[in-house]
């Protein structure tokens, strides 16, 4: 039988109590994934049990720095040194911090803007896109 995922909207000061409680409750860290949004940068945390996932949207805003949950789900390190490496947030208290080696990038953070990233700092404006043909 399939289930709707479930999607709550939590805080950066609810993450590490909450995370707890999702532990002790038998739930198991499925994913955490990030997007760079103009004010903030959205994560979600995906839990399971017994086949239901149980989805955090949680939006962190720029600057803010994110608690790490690596005490309460040690596999949780590889994800949050990928948001640090790729979107520029410093992630408080992890288990293992590689210290913004975890990826070797061209382009520091290079998700951490929403504007079009450019290695080499000299991007030319995007061409404008040709002109539709006339129906006939």
């Amino acid at each position: 039988m399939s289930h709707p995922p479930n999607i709550e909207s939590i805080t950066v000061d609810t993450l590490r109590d909450r995370a707890q409680a999702m532990k002790a409750g038998g739930f198991r860290l499925v994913q955490v994934s990030a997007t760079q949004l103009p004010d903030h940068v959205e994560l979600v945390y995906s839990f399971d049990r017994e086949s239901r996932l149980t989805n955090w949207r949680l939006a962190l805003p720029h600057g803010q720095t994110l608690p790490s949950i690596s005490a309460i789900y040690g596999c949780v390190v590889l994800y949050e040194n990928e948001i640090h490496d790729l979107f520029g947030v410093k992630v408080e208290g992890l288990a293992v911090d590689f210290g913004g080696n975890f990826y070797k990038t061209s382009v520091k953070y290079p998700f951490g803007s929403t504007k079009m990233p450019c290695a080499t700092g000299t991007c030319a404006p995007a061409a404008a896109p040709a002109p539709a043909a006339p129906a006939k």
